[in-house]
């Protein structure tokens, strides 16, 4: 079951701990898709309220696989005050074109029609693999609401070929694979929204900031060192379900057990994690 008192420790931490002042609520890593309706808005709610004056960004995700049921979470986000809203593409029945997908986003934005929109693209997850680069043509006429992608995909022709159209910067492209973000970065992503933030939100930011200083060797250091943490985590067998066991031994907050069908992470993976993260010198000492 969700649990949202322990929200506001997770808000603190994340700001005072991690620099991290923006948040995606009710994403992938949040399991949004295995939350109830009335759950993912008592989440939302929740995230509003304590972030209220702590953060700077939350942005909430209201995609779910029918149409009635976004709208509803679009209108709710709305209502309670959320900086943006992003939604995935069904992946049940799929949109097929890119005419079908901006249909259907069109459908949500229009029930939050003064809130930033996002399109939550993540090919690995929903199968739905109309490149955004063509998606973008034509997309602020039927949405004028329509501030960027969440662009959780490794195709960095794609996302390169998004930012080269985006000659005016009406547009945000934030990164989601965590392990690429220096390399999304050197193509002129905006930002990024990846589960790892949770905890190395510090070492990331600084990393954002080498790379804004044009310090690249350090920038590339920071993203080394985060590869190789994921690298040895993913040969392990590494989801949402061993991203919260992490995520509760770096903080300290109980994350909890995911949800059915997703099963919790081994106590053998937890130390092995941990071990290898507490291995790890980063280059400002950590």
């Amino acid at each position: 079951k969700i649990n949202p008192p322990v929200i506001r420790q997770y808000v603190d931490y994340l700001v005072n701990e991690q620099n991290v002042t923006n948040v995606f609520v009710n994403g992938t890593t949040g399991e949004g898709l295995s939350l109830s309706i009335q759950e993912r808005k008592q989440l939302a709610e929740e995230w509003m309220c304590q972030g209220k004056d702590k953060l700077d960004h939350v942005i909430i995700h209201v995609g779910a696989l029918n149409l009635p049921e976004c709208q509803e979470l679009a209108r709710h986000a709305a209502a309670i005050g959320a900086d943006g809203i992003a939604v995935i593409a069904p992946f049940f029945f799929k949109p097929t074109n890119k005419d079908e997908l901006i249909a259907f986003l069109q459908k949500v934005a229009s029930e939050a029609p003064e809130v930033p929109f996002y399109y939550y693209h993540i090919p690995p997850l929903t199968g739905v693999k109309i490149r955004v680069e063509e998606l973008l043509d034509g997309i602020k006429a039927e949405i004028p609401t329509f501030q960027g992608v969440k662009f959780s995909d490794t195709d960095l022709l794609d996302l390169a070929q998004c930012i080269h159209k985006n000659e005016t910067g009406e547009f945000e492209f934030l990164y989601g694979v965590d392990e690429q973000l220096l390399g999304a970065l050197a193509l002129g992503a905006n930002g990024a929204v990846g589960s790892t933030y949770n905890y190395l939100g510090r070492q990331t930011n600084l990393m954002l900031q080498a790379f804004a200083k044009q310090d690249f060797a350090l920038a590339q250091q920071y993203q080394f060192l985060t590869g190789e943490f994921l690298n040895f985590v993913i040969k392990l067998g590494f989801g949402v379900a061993q991203t919260k066991a992490v995520m509760t031994s770096v903080s300290g907050i109980p994350m909890g057990p995911p949800r059915l069908p997703l099963v919790a992470a081994s106590s053998e993976f937890i130390i092995k994690a941990k071990a290898k993260l507490d291995s790890i010198v980063w280059p400002n000492g950590d």
